[in-house]
């Protein structure tokens, strides 16, 4: 019998992304205490800009934006904020959003797999995902019960379950 898989990644889709940001610049566009503020949050390259006239309001946007990506079902181990800065009179914050497993994180996974997953588990490091392996499909969805199980900084999903 051949072996069962699924691969690990960290991907986020960049179109709910979007959506999400669209979401936080109407909010932030009708909600009172944004008023002639100059509060905008707007893509700026690949880097996410949130810009208001004080720190508390930035961060209120940074806020705004977290409750919107969680509504979508990104997770928040996805975005990478930075601390408010201080430009001319406004306070910005850039964001950007991590995707792949660095090797050294697919490096604690797999160990952590090897190490308290069920015997005849096989994890791989190829590019920036994990490919999981075993004969039983049982073990395969033991070790993502253990994964899900587990506390890491950045977000897990599991694709490509053969």
């Amino acid at each position: 019998m051949a072996d069962s898989s699924f691969d690990i990644v960290s991907k986020v889709e960049r179109q709910e992304v979007d959506n999400a940001l669209n979401q936080a610049g109407k909010e932030i566009s009708q909600r009172y205490d944004f008023k002639n503020v100059g509060a905008s949050i707007s893509w700026s390259g690949e880097k996410i800009l949130m810009e208001a006239n004080s720190e508390e309001r930035v961060k209120a946007i940074l806020d705004v934006f977290q409750s919107k990506l969680i509504k979508r079902g990104i997770s928040l181990k996805a975005l990478d904020a930075g601390e408010p800065q201080l430009s001319g009179k406004e306070y910005k914050i850039f964001a950007s959003i991590e995707e792949g497993i660095s090797q050294e994180n697919a490096k604690k996974v797999a160990k952590i797999i090897r190490d308290e997953g069920p015997k005849g588990v096989k994890a791989q490091v190829q590019g920036d995902e994990l490919r999981v392996s075993s004969k039983s499909r049982d073990d395969l969805q033991a070790v993502q019960a253990l994964l899900k199980g587990q506390d890491f900084d950045f977000a897990l999903q599991f694709v490509n379950y053969r």
